[in-house]
């Protein structure tokens, strides 16, 4: 069996520390991420979170590699789904080059183990949804609206 894994490549009209300002500030995420928030020290070995607009742990797990403004890996498992959490961690890379006049980010999730995952089924259309916002927030000033849609949808 082959690793579950989802890569998603974007190129953004914009630095390579804007875009990590953007991926590492609380302020900056919640423009793009309805409302949730990642909080960590961005040290490696530290522990991180992503934390829903209400309080509620969505997510943990560790900061593997950090390199500003070129690269970041977390260790990453869903809190908010029993059964997604179950299946136990994930990886989740974030590469960041610029490329001419815009800046390439490439994120790689991957399973740790063989098979299929839940969070990694679940991220291949939530990140899709919160990079668009992303872009959508550096380009123009303004994230996507809102959505209700979730990783199960």
């Amino acid at each position: 069996m082959s690793k579950a894994s989802f890569v998603y490549v974007t190129y953004i009209r914009t630095t390579p520390e804007k875009l990590w300002q953007a991926l590492t500030e609380p302020e900056f995420n919640r423009q793009y991420w309805s409302g949730a928030h990642q909080e960590t020290d961005w040290k490696k070995g530290s522990p991180w979170k992503l934390v829903f607009a209400d309080g509620r742990v969505s997510d943990s797990g560790e900061i593997i590699d950090i390199d500003p403004p070129r690269r970041l890996v977390i260790k990453w498992r869903n809190e908010f789904f029993p059964d997604i959490k179950a299946d136990g961690f994930t990886r989740c890379s974030f590469e960041i080059e610029q490329v001419d006049d815009v800046t390439k980010l490439t994120i790689t999730h991957e399973a740790e183990v063989d098979g299929p995952h839940k969070l990694i089924d679940g991220v291949s259309k939530g990140w899709p949804l919160v990079m668009s916002s992303l872009k959508s927030l550096l380009e123009t000033g303004q994230g996507l609206p809102r959505t209700n849609e979730s990783p199960r949808d």
